[in-house]
Formats: structure tokens, C-alpha cells, sequence
């Protein structure tokens, strides 16, 4: 399991690199043709733009993974362990509240954006919009298995380290990365 789960984020992360190549060549080819022909790619505009919301909302799962998103660090630095433990548990019950609520509502939106189509492309808005289902639901199950370990008492210290932004001596950097 912890190998598919690895080799799934591996994946997350080229194609969160071809995103952001293929977004930065179409503006970069069409910055060139504006100043070197006065014209440009209509699409290109509007397919960049739909690539960094797909870069965005993949983003903050891979992020949400790693543990790097943004903590209040110093507020929960200042706990032992069990205080840790408690913010961590009651963190995880709010991130998967949120991650619910964009799902959700991502979920009822989809009718709606499925109606619409992107102006230049004709692609449906239910594919650029759509996204939110995968990061709700993503960052959902990873927000459950960590949950479920807490639970379970079997949250790593690096883990706890990490959720209060200290670094690992070790590595030089912030524990808990997988």
C-alpha cells in the first residue's frame, strides 16, 4: 500500500511539472508571437490559465501530504505532547470539514459548470472546475489515514516535530515529510 501511495504521488509530481512546462511555453510562445508578429494563440491564453488552476488545486494535495502547509507553529510549539496530539487531532477534524465543504460544493457546482463551455476552447468548465473534487477528496482521505493513526497512537515523533515547525537535526529540514 505505502508503495502505490508513493508511486500515485510520484505521478502527482510530473504532472505537476508537465503542467507548469506546458503553462510557461504557451505564455512564453505567445509573448514571443505578440512582440515579434503582433499576434498571438488565443487558446494558449485560455489553456495556461486552465493549467494553473489544475497546478494549484493538485498542488495542495501534494502539499497537503508533505506537510508543508502553512501552521500555526508558534501558537502550537508552546504545548507538550499531549497538547500537541489534542491540536493535531483537532486540526485534522477541521481540515476534513473544509476539504468536506469543497467537495461539496464542488459537487453541486458541477451541474452548473457542466452547462458552460471555456469561450476559445469550447472545453466544458466541468473539466477545469472539476479539479476541486480530487483535492477535496484527496486531501480528505489524507487527513482520515492521519486521523486513524493519531487515534491509534501511532503518530511518529517526527511527525508531531513537524506539525510544530521544528526542524529535524538530522536532515536539516522539517520531519515528517511522508
Amino acid at each position: 500500500m505505502a508503495s502505490a501511495v508513493r508511486i500515485f504521488f510520484r505521478f502527482l509530481d510530473i504532472l505537476l511539472a508537465l503542467l507548469l512546462a506546458t503553462m510557461a511555453i504557451m505564455v512564453f510562445v505567445n509573448v514571443v508571437l505578440r512582440y515579434t508578429m503582433n499576434s498571438g494563440i488565443a487558446m494558449s491564453d485560455e489553456l495556461s490559465r486552465f493549467a494553473f488552476v489544475w497546478l494549484t488545486f493538485i498542488g495542495a494535495v501534494v502539499a497537503h501530504h508533505h506537510h508543508l502547509h502553512m501552521g500555526m507553529e508558534t501558537f502550537v510549539a508552546r504545548f507538550g505532547r499531549r497538547g500537541r496530539l489534542v491540536l493535531m487531532g483537532l486540526s485534522d477534524v477541521l481540515i476534513i470539514g473544509c476539504a468536506a465543504v469543497l467537495t461539496t460544493g464542488t459537487w453541486k457546482q458541477l451541474p452548473i459548470n457542466a452547462s458552460m463551455n471555456a469561450p476559445v476552447s469550447g472545453l466544458s468548465m466541468a473539466w477545469v472546475y472539476g479539479i476541486g473534487l480530487f483535492t477535496g477528496v484527496g486531501i480528505i482521505l489524507i487527513t482520515v489515514e492521519r486521523l486513524a493513526r493519531l487515534l491509534a497512537g501511532r503518530v511518529t515523533e517526527a511527525e508531531i516535530r513537524s506539525f510544530c515547525g521544528e526542524m529535524d537535526p538530522a536532515e536539516g529540514v522539517r520531519g515528517g515529510g511522508e
